[in-house]
């Protein structure tokens, strides 16, 4: 592919970021409130995070048709600072979550719905990571290969959603799920780090793997 062809095929995978995680966030949060399962729910707040986060990246890909980027505009950042905002939101509510769950001894019902959504998640963000990876280096854009990167944290998420489901539905183990909801949070929180420094610095990279 040439590059005009290789900046298409970035900006068709950020649109499958975008639809992928408006699904999954409306999935997971409904599956999460119906079964009482936090981390579940926590999940699906972050993937409509992750929605603002593409949809930012998106414009970005959109702008590197007509000329190199070197910093993000006043459309990225603000879609990286209202990112920023829900992800301590969700990070904050997730920790509150999880000490009433402690305190009141909440269990799930279930946390069948978070095995399934959590795998077919590992499996659709590889894919992702995978192809802008390949994209990023074939244009040398600093950019995409950022975007891969924090695709890779999507990616990590899932195995503390799946971990802490699959641990819940074979054992029943208490509070495991409360546990794999502060890790949600845990990953919130430095997400939303990263995108007020991001919009501070209107730097285009990651700090480091895991942004």
């Amino acid at each position: 592919m040439d590059q005009k062809q290789l900046i298409k095929w970035a900006f068709t995978l950020s649109l499958i970021t975008i639809i992928y995680n408006l699904i999954e966030g409306v999935v997971s949060t409904l599956f999460g409130a119906q079964d009482e399962t936090l981390a579940l729910f926590g999940f699906g707040v972050d993937s409509f995070a992750e929605v603002l986060s593409g949809i930012g990246i998106a414009h970005m890909i959109l702008r590197m048709k007509s000329s190199a980027i070197e910093t993000h505009d006043s459309f990225e950042v603000t879609a990286l600072r209202i990112t920023g905002v829900a992800l301590y939101i969700l990070a904050g509510g997730l920790v509150v979550g999880a000490i009433l769950a402690f305190i009141y001894q909440a269990e799930p019902s279930t946390t069948m719905a978070g095995i399934i959504i959590s795998t077919l998640s590992i499996l659709t963000m590889y894919f992702l990571y995978s192809e802008k990876l390949k994209v990023g280096k074939k244009l040398n854009s600093e950019p995409i290969i950022s975007d891969a990167k924090c695709t890779k944290t999507c990616f990590y998420l899932s195995f503390i959603l799946l971990g802490s489901s699959l641990i819940y539905e074979l054992f029943h183990i208490p509070y495991i799920d409360a546990i794999g909801s502060l890790g949600i949070a845990w990953y919130a929180w430095s997400e939303g780090k990263e995108s007020f420094e991001k919009a501070y610095t209107k730097k285009l990279s990651c700090s480091d793997d895991c942004c």
